[in-house]
């Protein structure tokens, strides 16, 4: 199963622009936040996640919190089990570059 079906599946989403649109811009923060250009296995698995995470925040977009009814609401940027997968990938930067291991299909022999 691929990430719009169980991205679709998750929220009951049937918007398959939105979809893929929120499972883009979630890769791209991503990979922007681990210092990568193309996401390894345990980056991959986070993606769907972080898209629900923004689908569920749609039209609370810019809010930290919010109170209603004598209930209130605080909203995190990034879940921290999302972020701390994110951290633990991240490539650190050094002189300003961040230096990613090549794959092996990336190595010219």
């Amino acid at each position: 199963m691929d990430n719009l079906e169980t991205f679709k599946i998750l929220t009951g989403c049937n918007n398959e622009d939105m979809a893929k649109i929120l499972l883009e811009k979630s890769e791209a923060r991503i990979l922007s936040l681990s210092n990568r250009t193309k996401l390894n296995g345990a980056l991959s698995s986070v993606v769907v996640d972080l898209a629900v995470v923004a689908y569920n925040r749609l039209g609370t977009e810019g809010e930290s919190s919010r109170s209603e009814g004598g209930i209130s609401s605080a909203f995190v940027e990034i879940p921290a089990d999302i972020k701390s997968v994110i951290d633990v990938n991240r490539i650190a930067r050094v002189g300003g570059h961040a230096y990613e291991k090549k794959s092996d299909e990336d190595v010219q022999p």
